[in-house]
């Protein structure tokens, strides 16, 4: 048995509760797939998108068989060591993943702090593109439950706001075009202990005004407060994190004060 293929039992076998099952649950609950879907699998050399791969080619396998799905990893600047690491993990994998170059990096580069946002709509956007041109429907990316809870948190402490990272969502700059979220209710603790098992190493901090960060930091200061504090909570309520992505579902319109549709605020305070 070849290296990539012990690591594909490890998906339907070891981590068929913690992760395939869920990938499979969020596919089907949220109508991720529909017949004759053409998705672009969006690699982006870490953890969550490497094994996001996966778990399509398993789907193809085992599952649904109605769709086709193209591995397409971008590379908006990576330096030369974590391009290296991607196309060796594309290899050990057995991802046949194409790599295409962009100039983001090098874009944002001159931009006074950190960027985020800005190089986070530039990558966005090109995935979309580089997908459109390739004759898709849907792009794919690898968040999990932790980063639905952490985009909820951030929303109220940060932009005084509440909203969630949606499983789907139809892009409003290319007419036809979706991503969708496959890995939306997969533990990030799940990906890293399959991670581990698999022995295997990813990119950490691929971002050029991260690239030399610690290997405990996520790159992010802001979402890394919102995991310590996901932890701080658990120590008192283990089903902190579990709370915080059901109340997304949840939200009783009896006493919300307000809210903002399409861009347009409305007053509820009036008919109360």
């Amino acid at each position: 048995m070849e290296g990539y293929e012990r690591i594909e039992r490890s998906i339907i076998t070891t981590y068929r509760a913690s992760v395939w099952k869920k990938f499979v649950e969020a596919v089907n609950e949220y109508k991720l797939i529909n017949d004759g879907d053409k998705i672009a699998v969006c690699i982006s050399g870490g953890k969550d998108s490497m094994l996001m791969a996966k778990c399509f080619q398993e789907l193809k396998k085992h599952g649904k068989n109605n769709f086709e799905a193209l591995y397409m990893v971008m590379d908006p600047g990576y330096n030369e060591y974590n391009r290296r690491v991607i196309e060796e993990n594309l290899k050990t994998l057995n991802i046949p993943a194409e790599i295409f170059e962009t100039n983001i990096f090098d874009t944002v580069a001159g931009l006074s702090g950190a960027p985020c946002y800005l190089c986070a709509r530039m990558r966005r956007g090109n995935l979309y593109a580089k997908a459109k041109e390739l004759g898709c429907n849907k792009i794919a990316l690898g968040h999990h439950f932790n980063d639905v809870i952490e985009t909820v948190l951030m929303g109220i402490f940060y932009n005084g706001r509440i909203q969630s990272m949606p499983p789907k969502l139809k892009s409003k700059n290319f007419e036809g075009m979706e991503l969708i979220r496959p890995m939306y209710k997969i533990e990030e603790r799940d990906i890293i202990n399959f991670k581990n098992y698999n022995k295997l190493e990813f990119i950490r901090c691929a971002c050029r005004f991260t690239e030399f960060c610690s290997p405990t930091d996520d790159g992010s200061s802001t979402r890394r407060q919102m995991k310590n504090l996901v932890k701080t909570l658990k120590k008192t309520n283990v089903n902190a994190d579990i709370n915080i992505f059901k109340s997304m579902y949840n939200i009783n319109l009896d006493t919300v004060i307000g809210y903002q549709k399409d861009g347009v605020r409305h007053n509820l305070i009036d008919e109360m």
